[in-house]
């Protein structure tokens, strides 16, 4: 008799495939070969070509940590909205029900008719928020990615390098020219955890409207 919605409101992935997408100006990344490289903190090898891991770059970085933190955070929160919410609809379905007996069909088919419009409009709600979630993500990868990108760039510099390559579209190369954890130090140092860097709001869970 009811709409089919329990699971319908579950938290959308957070890593979507267009996190590539949004990284493929540091593939991109093409700069002449400079002079030579001033002196580094750490071992860079001098290479033309340099492998990244930009799904590690940003998941261990300060500024990947700390959003993911966030969302997690806000993601259990609307999590447990969306069991409050279940429980609540699973109450007011069996008063429902055990109030039809004592009822008048036309009666009773008013009160599930609103029923079932109050559950198709929590469900939207609720959809469009776990939606919220997985935007977030995305515009703080693009945040990240933008933030980073002069970091990047001054690495090639140092390296002598023309071109960042994904480490997933080779086959075999030397694991010296992955400058992942050399990125993330000097992202941190740059921009340490993002906090000055504007982040989507949360998406706060509110209570469902009444009928």
């Amino acid at each position: 008799m009811w709409p089919r919605w329990r699971g319908a409101m579950g938290i959308a992935d957070r890593r979507q495939a267009g996190w590539r997408a949004i990284c493929a100006c540091v593939i991109a990344l093409c700069l002449p070969v400079g002079g030579p490289a001033p002196a580094q903190e750490s071992q860079l090898i001098r290479s033309p070509i340099l492998s990244l891991d930009q799904d590690r770059m940003f998941a261990a970085s300060a500024f990947g940590r700390r959003f993911d933190a966030a969302l997690q955070a806000d993601g259990a929160r609307l999590e447990v909205e969306n069991r409050r919410i279940e429980s609540e609809l699973e109450a007011e379905e069996k008063d429902l029900t055990q109030r039809r007996p004592a009822m008048s069909p036309e009666a009773f088919r008013a009160l599930a008719d609103a029923f079932d419009t109050k559950v198709q409009r929590i469900r939207t709600e609720q959809t469009a928020k776990a939606r919220a979630l997985a935007q977030r993500t995305e515009e703080a990868q693009r945040q990240f990615i933008a933030a980073a990108r002069p970091v990047l760039e001054q690495l090639m510099i140092d390296a002598g390098a023309v071109v960042i390559i994904d480490p997933r579209s080779v086959v075999m190369s030397r694991s010296a020219i992955d400058v992942t954890d050399e990125a993330i130090r000097r992202i941190n140092d740059s921009i340490g955890d993002g906090t000055d860097t504007a982040v989507p709001p949360q998406v706060a869970p509110a209570a469902p409207k009444g009928d």
